[in-house]
């Protein structure tokens, strides 16, 4: 067995009121975050994109296994394929998959089946999680796979927004199609499509009021 090598833990030790300070300006600036659909053609550069998708991969995961994969789409082509795509699912969605009683839950939002932003954001991430790697074409276990993509996830929408950028969760399932319309080999399975660039100048969101404190948080002293 290769045993782990360890290193010292470069941390620094800060005042409590520094500390304080520290959280609720990041809770501030995390509770201006907002999912997109209005997004504009404004190019971003590829090195910010490159920042945030590594940035998401600094996630921990099962194992340090690190069971993720990340595909930045700006190719017209490309985006207008995973539209078509994605919209074919959606509409079925729309139109027989969802409960009723899940569509009257999204009536308040206004979506439907179109989904114009896929071709309009610059760049669209796609996030595959990877039941196991592939080492000389041998399979690798992963494990926690879903639990430590979704971290990475919360990682890049943080990454994100800190970058000065929108973006917009994106889950047209099944999602099977990512697979095949980007050639990802058979240990990727699509998890989440997100696009990525500046809101229009007249962008709008839903008045969303999130739940208090007291609806999120149990203390135990």
């Amino acid at each position: 067995m290769n045993k782990q090598k360890f290193i010292d833990l470069n941390f620094e030790f800060q005042s409590e009121e520094k500390m304080l300070e520290n959280s609720h300006d990041f809770y501030k600036k995390m509770d201006k975050r907002r999912s997109v659909r209005e997004f504009s053609n404004k190019k971003v550069p590829q090195e910010i994109i490159e920042n945030i998708v590594m940035t998401a991969s600094s996630a921990p995961s099962g194992a340090h296994k690190q069971p993720w994969s990340f595909c930045a789409v700006s190719n017209p082509e490309l985006k207008h394929k995973i539209r078509i795509a994605a919209e074919e699912e959606e509409y079925k969605s729309y139109n027989g998959r969802m409960s009723e009683e899940w569509l009257k839950d999204l009536e308040p939002f206004e979506t439907d089946y179109n989904k114009p932003f896929i071709d309009i954001a610059p760049w669209i991430i796609v996030v595959f999680k990877k039941p196991f790697d592939l080492v000389n074409n041998e399979k690798k276990k992963n494990y926690y796979i879903s639990e430590s993509v979704g971290i990475a996830v919360g990682f890049l929408l943080s990454a994100i927004h800190n970058a000065g950028l929108v973006a917009l969760t994106h889950t047209p399932s099944p999602m099977n199609f990512l697979e095949k319309v980007l050639n990802r080999p058979e240990n990727e399975k699509a998890f989440l499509l997100i696009p990525i660039g500046y809101p229009t100048e007249n962008a709008s969101v839903p008045h969303l009021k999130r739940k208090s404190i007291e609806q999120v948080l149990s203390i135990y002293n």
